[in-house]
């Protein structure tokens, strides 16, 4: 059953649950502080959450002011393009539809802004079949793969042309 969602800008006082379900999956989305994340949610081009309390998305189009190594790798290959870096879903809204409708609103923004391809990656190593499951859902597809030995992990690169 989905839940009624509302998705709307990230707001100050939204920082401190997104900050809470970010660190519950910091093992996909890696660890940030308070300070890191206000930083991140200023420089997005898409800082959403779901509301009430639900989820959230960040995420860069190619001109963000954004070093992330899995950012960057889009960078060098694509002129134009939404990059993913981070959406998470509460527990207890998970299998409800709501990164669905955070994704859903992302395709409809991005095509209406006059992107093409939307971007993210997923974890391989650990696996995540979850969100791979999810993605392949939603028509991405594999576009690379690196080991980020240094975080301990290999990421798999989706992407997903806009019509």
């Amino acid at each position: 059953m989905s839940l009624q969602t509302v998705v709307r800008p990230l707001g100050e006082g939204d920082l401190s649950w997104v900050l809470q379900l970010n660190q519950i999956h910091q093992q996909d989305l890696s660890s940030l502080t308070s300070d890191q994340l206000a930083a991140l949610a200023s420089a997005a081009t898409i800082a959403w959450v779901a509301a009430p309390d639900l989820g959230f998305m960040l995420a860069f189009d190619q001109d963000a002011p954004y070093d992330g190594v899995n950012f960057q790798w889009f960078r060098s290959r694509y002129d134009q393009f939404i990059y993913v870096d981070r959406i998470a879903v509460d527990e207890k809204a998970r299998g409800r539809g709501v990164a669905r409708q955070l994704y859903s609103d992302l395709f409809v923004h991005a095509g209406e802004a006059g992107y093409s391809l939307i971007a993210a990656e997923i974890n391989s190593d650990p696996p995540n079949p979850g969100s791979d499951a999810f993605h392949e859902r939603l028509g991405f597809e594999t576009v690379g793969e690196t080991d980020l030995a240094d975080r301990g992990k290999t990421v798999r690169y989706v992407a997903r042309q806009l019509d």
